[in-house]
């Protein structure tokens, strides 16, 4: 009986987050004959409407977003090569703080065993060797973000699946850099109060805390375009400002902590499926 491919299960809150924490991996590892699922848990009705229009301005239509941007994740997949899409629907929450956040069926207000049980029908249909999620954090305080990790967490531990389980990161030590590029680029960011309380947990890890360092850059202009895809949300996205050289440079290598393992491979690794081939 011929063996049953390696299989990548990457679970994402929004159309477009897909692309930018782990666009590289998805592409590569299609590339090495992986199964890849991308699993997207929201609808994006909180992003830009047609011509920057944003939620709750005259001539925004959640409902029109929604059906926009899964024609764009979509697309996406399609750059990326992405072997099987699953989309849960639940309505975008918005960003923390946001009314949209307790609207009736929001992904944010809905029970996570109830939605925990969806993602692990999926697990066990997939069968996933790995699974990629963001961290308890939903790495920048997103509640869309925050959800999926709770399910991604849950369902693994309902269905007992042998997976290995990964969080997207970013390392410190490239942030500046990433930073100022950005500002090259005219993209601004509001100074920081100093006397405010955080917000939430520093973004990213120190490279010391990175577990896994996986190399992407042959696959930068493939994330470039699953990102490009995603047109209606061009204004928000930076990443795209850069054009595809710098973007590979910057976005080239993609970060991990491993948090659940079967293998033994031993740490720091280059790559998510080290111990399993």
């Amino acid at each position: 009986m011929a063996q049953r491919p390696l299989t990548l299960m990457a679970v994402h809150a929004h159309p477009d987050d897909e692309a930018t924490g782990t666009g590289g991996v998805l592409a590569r590892y299609a590339a090495e004959g992986v199964t890849t699922v991308l699993v997207t848990c929201t609808d994006g009705r909180c992003g830009d409407g047609p011509g920057g229009v944003k939620p709750g301005e005259p001539g925004h239509d959640p409902a029109a977003v929604a059906a926009m941007r899964l024609v764009e994740l979509e697309a996406s997949c399609a750059a990326l090569k992405v072997t099987h899409l699953e989309v849960l629907g639940y309505p975008d929450s918005g960003m923390m703080g946001w009314p949209t956040n307790d609207a009736a069926g929001s992904f944010w207000t809905t029970p996570v065993p109830e939605a925990a049980q969806r993602l692990a029908a999926l697990i066990d249909r997939y069968q996933p060797d790995v699974v990629v999620t963001y961290d308890e954090n939903g790495f920048y305080g997103h509640p869309d973000h925050i959800q999926a990790h709770r399910i991604t967490m849950a369902a693994v531990e309902l269905t007992g699946s042998p997976a290995k389980v990964y969080w997207t990161t970013v390392p410190r030590s490239g942030m500046e850099e990433f930073g100022k590029t950005l500002r090259e680029l005219g993209v601004e960011f509001p100074e920081p109060d100093p006397d405010a309380p955080p917000a939430g947990p520093p973004m990213g890890l120190p490279d010391e805390e990175i577990s896994t360092w996986v190399d992407t850059r042959a696959y930068g202009p493939q994330k470039f375009d699953a990102l490009a895809a995603h047109a209606s949300q061009g204004e928000n996205i930076f990443f795209l400002r850069m054009g595809k050289e710098k973007f590979t440079e910057l976005m080239g290598v993609e970060t991990f902590v491993r948090v659940r393992d079967t293998t033994g491979a031993p740490l720091p690794e280059d790559d998510l499926f080290a111990g399993l081939r």
